[in-house]
């Protein structure tokens, strides 16, 4: 496995599910971390101490991703920790399951300012100082494998998330148009983390649904991530980790 010694990954949402597998497997692989979270952040100090007595210094910070304000202070807190970042990881988001006779301007605002503008400043504020690292830097976005197949409920997730291939090539062709050492790429996620509270019924549908026929798990999104910040010749792609969910009949 390549390792990443005294570089430094900035991982949002990554205090839990996800996120935090991700945090965990960049810090195995020599990574320093800091780990932002909203709500979520005193589960996000409690993982840094441990990565850090693990041998990988880390931090937690807060920051609410739809206040520009905000993220830019907590990326250059890192920066000034740090004096780098080499890897942004992209897994804060909100869902919410709603009919969508319920659904209103409200609620598609809110997953639009956490699941798109989020992704966005951060690619921004982190992308302005990989442009000014002779290293340059990777970043890797999280959206959903389902806003090719939308499934019922969820109408302002899909149309939040479905921002995230085109936010992801774009960023790529304008950092790298900077500092050709920029590469941005995206994971969408299939049936990795289903909700504890689902039917027996619907997870059976689910992974019935895949190629595979089972379930994957965190660990499959997080050793995506640390593929395509490791290999140097992949940028602007919007990778499927999904057991064939997409394509399956």
């Amino acid at each position: 496995m390549k390792r990443f010694d005294g570089q430094v990954a900035l991982v949002t949402g990554g205090a839990r599910r996800i996120g935090a597998v991700v945090a965990r497997t960049l810090a195995t692989a020599g990574y320093r971390i800091a780990i932002h979270a909203n709500h979520s952040i005193a589960e996000a100090e409690v993982l840094a101490a441990e990565l850090t007595a693990a041998g990988s210094p880390s931090l937690a910070l807060v920051a609410d991703v739809r206040d520009e304000t905000a993220v830019a202070h907590a990326v250059d807190a890192v920066h000034r920790t740090y004096d780098r970042i080499d890897a942004l990881v992209n897994c804060a988001a909100i869902w919410r399951a709603q009919r969508l006779e319920a659904a209103t301007a409200d609620d598609l605002r809110e997953h639009f300012a956490v699941n798109t503008l989020g992704t966005f400043l951060f690619c921004q504020h982190v992308g302005r100082i990989m442009v000014d690292q002779p290293s340059g830097g990777a970043i890797v976005n999280i959206g959903d494998w389902a806003i090719a197949r939308p499934y019922l409920d969820h109408a302002a997730y899909f149309a939040s998330k479905g921002s995230i291939p085109t936010l992801t090539r774009t960023f790529a062709v304008e950092l790298a148009s900077r500092n050709p050492n920029i590469r941005v790429n995206a994971i969408l996620p299939g049936p990795v983390l289903l909700p504890a509270d689902l039917s027996p019924a619907d997870r059976a549908e689910a992974i019935a649904g895949t190629l595979l026929k089972r379930e994957g798990n965190p660990q499959n999104i997080a050793d995506t991530v640390l593929f395509l910040v490791a290999n140097d010749f992949i940028t602007g792609v919007n990778l499927a980790v999904d057991g064939g969910r997409t394509i399956a009949p």
